[in-house]
């Protein structure tokens, strides 16, 4: 279902945290630094479990910092002996009571993810810092919200929907716009690079061009 990461400090014993996720049928890893995400071969977590029965507050909120700074769903499990003494200004996604229960922690894991990435299915595309909301026709860039006439949005979702492929001119003017229209394929060179100029900036390149033949989206590496 959903893979945390549980931050513990070097002394702590997070099993009660780790049994609770296991019975909830999601997967955990246990760590006591985030940069151990950058290690090879470990696998992105969905959201980041904060064990404070063995963490610092200092310690936590470096950790709930470094966590914003990446993007990644937050949540803090607060003892329920120490709720009296729980600073807010700690400001994670979510906060929970532990012991917790498996369905209270998967239900508070979604709201943390969906604070932080907004709505996830079928319906919504993201790549990188892209995302392409389909049912309420929104495209989002690093979280600015990026105005698109219809044919754009159209020509994005269908690239992005696709990363890798390569559509011709043709092809995306009859997917597009239908075989009886008659503007020609530079409409689609036209509508490629106002897209680009909307959703494109030094650094980040969604669309590529492929000389002579026509467009792709890049495929997430």
């Amino acid at each position: 279902m959903y893979h945390l990461f549980v931050l513990v400090n070097h002394g702590g014993t997070p099993s009660a945290l780790a049994d609770t996720v296991d019975r909830a049928g999601m997967s955990c890893q246990v760590g006591i630094e985030l940069e151990q995400l950058d290690e090879s071969g470990v696998t992105p977590p969905d959201a980041v479990l904060l064990d404070m029965s063995s963490l610092e507050l200092p310690d936590a909120r470096r950790m709930v910092e470094e966590c914003h700074n990446r993007r990644l769903p937050v949540l803090a499990a607060v003892p329920k002996e120490a709720i009296g003494d729980y600073d807010p200004s700690l400001n994670p996604d979510e906060m929970l009571v532990s012991p917790v229960s498996e369905g209270e922690l998967t239900a508070r894991v979604k709201q943390a993810m969906y604070r932080v990435t907004g709505p996830t299915g079928p319906t919504l595309l993201k790549v990188g810092d892209l995302s392409i909301d389909q049912e309420r026709y929104e495209v989002t860039v690093a979280g600015r919200r990026v105005a698109l006439t219809y044919k754009e949005f159209q020509l994005l979702v269908l690239l992005a929907s696709n990363p890798g492929r390569v559509y011709t001119r043709e092809a995306l003017l009859s997917q597009i716009w239908g075989y009886d229209y008659l503007g020609g394929t530079r409409t689609v060179d036209v509508h490629i690079r106002r897209l680009r100029a909307k959703v494109e900036s030094p650094g980040r390149s969604f669309v590529e061009t492929i000389w002579n033949v026509g467009y792709r989206f890049r495929a997430p590496v």
